[in-house]
């Protein structure tokens, strides 16, 4: 491996974990916007948004760029591939985190009922998974990342709940239906969030030891753990 190749390497993963720092940021408004319904954080979330998508353009630009120069094999190759997958799926996390804002801003202009649900332990989880679908990228960590892929399933249970209870609240207030089902996209947008760190992780477990974990938790692990 030339020493300009491994700059160009060097600069790719800094520029993944710009990104990721960034998209981390989003979700953490995002969260605190729901708990507080606050609608300035929300809107910050909205507006910086542009911002995300240009570094996530940056990202594959760069990736295709060096697969062209260098035409890398094994686990620089695995690499590269990882960080274009990565990328898209932190960019999609930062719509989620833009969905969510938007929901917030809906429901803080009408709310004639006394119904909310707390999405706070739903939020932490999935911003938690987020962290550490990056963390395991940053260390090389495999068990991190299948411990992500165990979280995902705490997140779903959360949003299960959510639309039990604002299913029974629509049939008692059928006058405040756009109201509650904004509360339930909710649920659907943090879903989504941890959906995107689990693929995360997935491709930390392909970077790694080249192994594709889609849609197939290892049986060993989940008995180890």
């Amino acid at each position: 491996m030339t020493r300009y190749f491994q700059r160009e390497l060097d600069k790719i993963k800094k520029m993944i974990l710009t990104l990721g720092a960034l998209v981390e940021e989003q979700v953490n408004l995002a969260g605190k916007s729901i708990t507080r319904t606050d609608v300035d954080l929300a809107r910050k979330i909205i507006v910086t948004d542009h911002e995300i998508d240009d570094m996530e353009v940056d990202v594959e630009e760069e990736c295709l760029k060096v697969l062209a120069l260098h035409q890398p094999v094994a686990i620089d190759l695995r690499f590269l591939i990882a960080v274009i997958k990565i990328n898209n799926d932190l960019e999609r996390i930062s719509d989620e985190a833009v969905n969510v804002a938007q929901r917030v801003e809906a429901i803080s202009k009408k709310r004639e009922i006394d119904f909310t649900f707390d999405y706070s332990t739903m939020a932490q989880k999935a911003e938690s998974m987020l962290k550490k679908s990056l963390d395991s990228l940053v260390n090389l960590d495999i068990d991190l990342a299948y411990r992500v892929l165990i979280l995902d399933d705490e997140v779903d249970n959360i949003k299960r709940v959510a639309y039990d209870k604002i299913k029974a609240a629509i049939r008692m207030h059928p006058d405040q239906v756009g109201y509650l089902i904004n509360l339930l996209l909710i649920s659907r947008h943090l879903e989504r969030i941890a959906d995107h760190a689990t693929n995360i992780a997935e491709e930390v477990i392909y970077l790694i030891d080249g192994e594709i974990v889609r849609h197939d938790i290892s049986k060993e692990y989940l008995q180890k753990g």
